[in-house]
């Protein structure tokens, strides 16, 4: 299979958010195209919906200890990519609230004012016959999309929010139904470097780990006829009547 439209835009995005949330979801599912728009001289803001306080196997750990580990992780993982901004909303891990998360996703929207936003698909919900997708992850996506068409560029919707704002393009990570790869040749390793500060989450040093994102990304390359990418649906807005 070739990938049957280009596999770069035209340009890289001067402001871009990735919304994820977990604080290792941005890294494991699109770390690689982050670290390459920053490296380009884009302005890559990361929002985290929850405090990742319940993932754990470890029943000796508690959710506060477990949450304020994996911010450290978070913020070690931000300086590898080089993203510019990390925000945390801070709700409870697996806990979350579509209807109000979308409001404060309309807000970071409005004063970010990206023009590419980067999020789960929140379609992709079996993956084979032994995994299917974390409900944080579908209510992330769904509260994602919501919140950027018709919300945040609509001045009515949550007025208090800021001045109306419209993304141009949206990357659903993790899509069963994807349209456009980006070749991460060279940042790989930083994709895998990022990973691996998320020792909360590591089986050992992370070795298998980062052996599956390799692995991962290189069948994806090998769709597109790149080394190494990362695949997406992408999204480009158009104008729509109001909702």
């Amino acid at each position: 299979m070739v990938a049957d439209r280009p596999s770069e835009l035209d340009s890289y995005p001067h402001v871009a958010l990735a919304v994820y949330a977990h604080p290792d979801d941005p890294d494991v599912s699109c770390g690689g195209t982050l670290a390459k728009w920053c490296r380009a001289g884009s302005e890559v803001h990361v929002l985290i919906c929850t405090d990742g306080g319940k993932g754990t196997v470890d029943p000796s750990m508690t959710t506060v200890r477990l949450a304020e580990m994996r911010k450290r992780e978070m913020a070690e993982a931000g300086e590898v990519i080089g993203v510019f901004g990390q925000h945390l909303l801070g709700h409870p891990d697996g806990e979350l609230d579509e209807s109000k998360l979308r409001k404060e996703i309309v807000y970071w929207i409005r004063y970010l004012r990206p023009e590419a936003v980067v999020c789960p698909d929140p379609t992709a919900i079996f993956f084979g016959d032994s995994y299917f997708n974390h409900r944080d992850h579908r209510s992330v996506g769904w509260a994602v999309l919501d919140a950027i068409s018709p919300s945040a560029s609509l001045p009515l919707y949550f007025p208090d929010a800021g001045p109306p704002h419209k993304v141009k393009v949206v990357y659903l990570s993790g899509t069963l139904e994807p349209n456009h790869w980006v070749d991460i040749s060279s940042t790989i390793e930083l994709k895998c470097m990022a990973i691996s500060c998320h020792r909360s989450q590591l089986s050992g040093g992370g070795e298998l780990e980062q052996q599956v994102v390799r692995e991962r990304a290189k069948a994806e390359g090998m769709t597109a006829g790149m080394a190494y990418a990362e695949a997406f649906r992408l999204l480009e807005l158009v104008d729509s009547p109001n909702g």
